[in-house]
């Protein structure tokens, strides 16, 4: 299923599921004009093709106090830290993304905490006492202006 190709219906499908993951079939199907059975179809096909990767619940961060978000730029000492530094992130709870990218920075992450002292403990307890780590730089995030899903992309 990995060559699986969407088409329109399937991109208004994925558009609507993103709005609201929990609409009911029937409600896509009377919406989109099709029986209920091929928005079952699609939405399978789409998950085995990995399209689909599962359903979740958007937490808005600042409403459970979480008011700092950081970008941390990342200066690994070799290109071959690479792999075990991500796995060593992937264990922090306050990297919520991270980007292995081209440019300065050999990653790039995303820290959520609830205040600037958490972000210190995270940063130098945390980040910096990687070994393969060389340096790192931060940028405080002040306002999220736009954010969204690729729907508008479909």
């Amino acid at each position: 299923m990995e060559n699986y190709q969407i088409d329109n219906l399937d991109k208004k499908i994925l558009a609507e599921l993103l709005q609201e993951a929990k609409t009911p079939y029937a409600q896509l199907a009377k919406q989109f004009e099709v029986s209920p059975g091929t928005i079952h179809v699609r939405i399978e096909k789409m998950r085995q093709a990995g399209i689909i990767q599962g359903t979740k619940v958007k937490i808005a961060p600042k409403a459970l106090g979480f008011d700092v978000c950081c970008f941390v730029g990342i200066y690994l000492k070799s290109a071959k830290d690479y792999h075990p530094v991500a796995q060593l992130l992937e264990q922090i709870p306050e990297v919520v993304e991270a980007f292995y990218t081209t440019g300065q920075y050999s990653l790039l992450v995303k820290i959520i905490v609830p205040n600037m002292e958490r972000f210190q403990e995270v940063l130098i307890n945390k980040l910096q006492s990687i070994d393969q780590v060389r340096s790192t730089e931060t940028m405080i995030s002040l306002q999220n202006p736009i954010y969204r899903d690729i729907d508008g992309l479909l």
